[in-house]
């Protein structure tokens, strides 16, 4: 408990104290005030100034307490002061007084809520950072709702003080203006159920959701906006255009197709984007090849002779290529349109909110779907553009491996690339301004891959900032800014693996007047749509997260939203992301690791088994890496879990399932798993769970039940 709680709780302390000490309870009655109603206005009379300070006061204690009687002295104000008069009282006090009651839930009991609840509340924080006051106005204009427990509920929710305060004071106004001109008749009230009849509450509920119709009616007004200029076609070429074949693009077009709508998919380039011709696949393909090359080398780990691969780089270079052939007819221009799908090969441009011109024609369309994907980021540096540099687009049309390479990232590509060419007989050697590999994981997780990097001969520095690249002759280097000075590097070849951009040229967006966000892709909402209401965007083209895997589950709910959203609309659902970097010993992950939930201020704890003692393991002579579980104090619900090791990718499916449905460890550890498989770390990791916390008293008592049955 810091500080500030200690003091709020004195106070809260000598507040009741004082509250029942002096017993002001017993004068919140109806049936007091109204016997009191002379001698109170006969005093307020003679103390016009004090009462209403001392009106004021108590009314800001009673609602700042949550205690009752907050009405009986809205209707006593109404009485003693006249509506007017009581009207402005009553409407501050009230929400000075709910505000501080708001400041002690938020500093009481906040952070204990977030921490515990923080997977439960993630929706509802995202909703009310972003419409919060919508939704706390709508439940002020409803009496029905305690005003006290919305005081409360608020305080631990993302909502600024200065904004509830504000909120508050306007959507209380109409209850309490009816509950001051009752009390204006307090002497011919029986009871407070008289004061909100059905009707009255009924028009208080209309004024509730008026937020809501104004919200819509805002949304008709930018869709006119957006619409303007433009002419809306009478008929339709089709129900949907899609820009872009890549993952997103192809999902979003079977989908369309498999609801029997008439879809056009249009490409620039190749079927299958970025991850069938220059991403995942490719990559795959030769890490697969490197990997070999690399058990070659550890035959005496395997009771065989140790041999030095002999590689024929263009040999592996077309096997690559052949992966991808054989990939290809899943992606494939004959496959689709067999599946209902127009498929289209040119330029797409957005005319207009219904149109996309290709090739010269126009094609009209109720709703367009963009999914362009992305590209690799070739970096602003001085000198880049005078020497040979790769991207992980450009980089499979080499057939000669680089004697000296380069590396310039960290990330999944830099990582995963740079060992796969070490292994292929490269030199090589990775440079990245980030402190670490990997940045977005854990320390653990970073330091264990720089030491599988450099026990393999490859040469990794970290804080090394590229400040230019140059030519000399035949020499090329890159210089670059270090903890220790300027640092020069030479190379043969330069890769550059520093993120992707994505592919917004050429599409028309600014005269349509959709944004892009800082990070490059395009502003959409939460149903992935666009400024224009019947253009969205799904895939590395809107982010947040550029994975195959992801354009893939935003491709159904663009899809479905932009069909049948004047039906129903779905959020994209991000509760639960995972993703892998097939490096050796690879990295998967879902949900927290420790370094977001610390910085996000999130309770947790740790649970780890260590895969050196996994039986399969050491068998295949892969015992090495980790299996770590974050999860909530004193529960076993999951946060988030790491795998790094042989297999990572594959294991972390299991604890996908289990975030994605609530499956807690116990349920795992009571799951049977095969002997002897990989898959088994899983529940050994459940169970080093469930060891730390073994009922030590229980047992202390069942060993003394079985020395007695001994005898």
């Amino acid at each position: 408990m810091n500080k500030k709680q200690v003091i709020v709780l004195v106070l809260l302390a000598a507040a009741l104290s004082g509250w029942f000490y002096f017993d002001i309870g017993s004068y919140l009655q109806l049936d007091v005030a109204k016997a009191q109603l002379g001698e109170w206005q006969a005093w307020k009379d003679e103390n016009p100034v004090i009462a209403g300070l001392l009106f004021f006061a108590v009314y800001v204690v009673v609602t700042g307490l949550s205690l009752p009687g907050a009405a009986i002295m809205t209707l006593a104000g109404g009485a003693l002061f006249g509506f007017w008069y009581a009207l402005v009282l009553v409407s501050f006090a009230s929400s000075v007084g709910a505000t501080l009651a708001f400041l002690v839930s938020r500093i009481l009991l906040r952070d204990w809520v977030q921490g515990k609840f923080s997977r439960q509340l993630r929706a509802v924080n995202e909703g009310f950072a972003k419409d919060g006051a919508f939704y706390l106005f709508s439940l002020r204009l409803v009496p029905l709702f305690p005003f006290f427990v919305i005081n409360l509920l608020m305080g631990l929710l993302p909502i600024g003080a200065a904004r509830f305060y504000w909120v508050s004071q306007l959507g209380m106004l109409p209850a309490t203006a009816v509950y001051v001109n009752a009390g204006t008749q307090l002497g011919q009230l029986e009871s407070l159920s008289g004061i909100i009849s059905a009707p009255l509450l009924g028009s208080f509920v209309l004024l509730a959701i008026f937020p809501f119709l104004a919200r819509a009616l805002l949304s008709r007004i930018k869709a006119r906006r957006a619409f303007a200029g433009f002419t809306k076609p009478k008929q339709f070429d089709t129900n949907m255009v899609v820009i872009g074949a890549g993952s997103a693009g192809l999902v979003a077009s079977l989908i369309a197709a498999t609801v029997k709508a008439k879809v056009t998919l249009i490409e620039r380039d190749r079927m299958g984007g970025d991850c069938l011709n220059t991403g995942c696949v490719p990559s795959k393909a030769i890490i697969r090849s490197a990997r070999i090359a690399d058990y070659m080398r550890r035959g005496d780990e395997f009771g065989l002779a140790t041999v030095e691969p002999s590689v024929d780089f263009r040999a592996v270079m077309e096997r690559v290529q052949g992966v991808i052939k054989r990939i290809e007819p899943h992606d494939s221009v004959e496959r689709f349109t067999g599946l209902g799908v127009d498929c289209v090969q040119g330029d797409a441009t957005i005319v207009s909110p219904w149109e996309v011109e290709v090739n010269g024609q126009r094609i009209t369309a109720r709703n367009i779907v963009i999914a362009s994907g992305s590209r690799a980021r070739v970096p602003d540096i001085p000198g880049l553009d005078t020497v040979d540099y790769l991207t992980s687009d450009t980089l499979w049309d080499i057939r000669e491996a680089p004697r000296r390479l380069l590396v310039l990232g960290a990330g999944p590509i830099g990582c995963e690339l740079a060992q796969a060419f070490a292994r292929l007989g490269s030199n090589v050697t990775l440079a990245t301004h980030s402190s670490r590999l990997q940045p977005r994981e854990d320390e653990d997780v970073s330091s264990l891959v720089h030491t599988a990097f450099e026990s393999r001969g490859m040469t990794v520095h970290t804080s090394f900032e590229a400040k230019a690249f140059k030519r000399d002759g035949d020499r090329q280097y890159g210089v670059f800014d270090t903890p220790a000075g300027e640092v020069e590097l030479e190379f043969d070849q330069l890769l550059l693996a520093v993120g992707r951009t994505a592919n917004t040229e050429g599409l028309n967006l600014e005269k349509l007047g959709i944004g892009v966000t800082p990070a490059g892709t395009l502003e959409v909402d939460e149903y992935l749509r666009t400024a224009v209401p019947t253009i969205y965007a799904c895939g590395d083209i809107a982010g947040p997260y550029q994975f195959t895997h992801m354009a893939s589950h935003q491709a159904w709910y663009a899809t479905v939203n932009a069909l049948f959203g004047r039906f129903r609309r779905f959020k994209v659902d991000y509760s639960v992301v995972p993703w892998a970097t097939f490096t050796d010993p690879e990295v998967a992950r879902v949900g927290l690791s420790e370094t977001e939930a610390n910085a996000q201020g999130i309770e947790y704890e740790v649970t780890r088994y260590g895969i050196d003692d996994l039986d399969r393991a050491i068998a295949d002579g892969e015992d090495h890496g980790f299996v770590k579980v974050l999860t909530e104090p004193g529960r076993d619900r999951i946060l988030g879990v790491t795998i790094v090791g042989y297999h990572a990718g594959e294991l972390i499916n299991e604890w996908i399932l289990a975030m994605k449905y609530n499956i807690g460890l116990n349920k795992i550890l009571g799951t049977i798993h095969i002997y002897p498989t990989l898959g088994e770390s899983n529940k050994f990791a459940a169970s080093e769970w469930r060891k730390a916390r073994k009922p030590e008293g229980l047992l202390n008592w069942v060993e003394r039940f079985h020395g007695w049955q001994r005898g």
